[in-house]
């Protein structure tokens, strides 16, 4: 079923909503939200409503303390990632993470090796481990974008790709860079593609601006695919999407569940 998986993107320490493609080491980020509020009422909020599975993103360096922060809130409800690998990631997972999120990583340049894939996942356990796919749109269809999105690597998002990585970890996250943050719409052909062909649950990210994109994404995904909506949401500041919506949203979704 799809549901709605909620997020705390940290950066300076601090919960912001970042239009995706505009976060690279020399520019200032275009921002389209900075809040008041610690990325522990974040998770305080979401452990109260019952929404389990968001991600905590350390968007670059100076972010650990605010992350573990919102971890220790709400133990093994939210997924964390950001500069993750196998010497640290079990940290976060003892402060309280039920899954870490990796990329980079996983990749030397802009190559993917499959040695790093299978050590991580030795290492942290293919039960908690998130592979994340983020990517640009490109002649080939989707290719992986690491470093902040901002590196366009050889890894197609196939069928193939899909496959082989789905036998190292639990759950894939996508975000759709070129639309993350603008809320112009969702990337609909990536969500067809990764429902029909993933072997493992996946959480998209990109362009969500109402609720009745949560619909669309579970019409469109016949409900394999979940969906996180930031920047149009009123907790962050957004107009398009009204946060008790969502949460109402996974409600009914658990209860026409229950009724089958």
């Amino acid at each position: 079923m799809t549901l709605f998986r909620p997020c705390i993107d940290i950066h300076q320490g601090k919960v912001k909503q970042i239009v995706g493609g505009t976060l690279s080491d020399s520019d200032t980020p275009k921002t389209n939200f900075v809040s008041e509020k610690s990325p522990s009422y974040y998770a305080n909020l979401y452990k109260k409503d019952g929404l389990k599975g968001g991600h905590v993103i350390m968007l670059g360096k100076g972010n650990v303390e605010a992350a573990k922060e919102a971890l220790s809130a709400y133990p093994n409800g939210l997924q964390v990632g950001g500069g993750i690998h196998p010497d640290n990631a079990q940290e976060y997972l003892d402060a309280g993470a039920s899954h870490v999120i990796v990329t980079s990583w996983v990749f030397d340049g802009a190559h993917l090796e499959m040695e790093k894939v299978e050590h991580l996942s030795k290492a942290v356990g293919k039960e908690h481990l998130v592979l994340d796919l983020s990517c640009r749109r490109t002649e080939n269809g989707w290719n992986v974008a690491t470093n902040r999105w901002q590196t366009v690597t050889d890894a197609v998002v196939n069928e193939a790709l899909l496959q082989k990585l789905g036998a190292y970890c639990d759950e894939f996250l996508v975000h759709a860079a070129d639309v993350e943050g603008l809320e112009r719409g969702m990337d609909e052909d990536l969500i067809r593609f990764l429902a029909e062909k993933s072997p493992r649950s996946v959480t998209y990210a990109g362009g969500a601006k109402s609720i009745d994109d949560l619909v669309r994404c579970k019409e469109i995904s016949c409900g394999r695919v979940d969906l996180t909506i930031g920047s149009s949401l009123d907790i962050f500041g957004g107009a398009g999407t009204r946060y008790e919506d969502c949460v109402a949203f996974n409600q009914e979704q658990v209860h026409e569940k229950q009724s089958l």
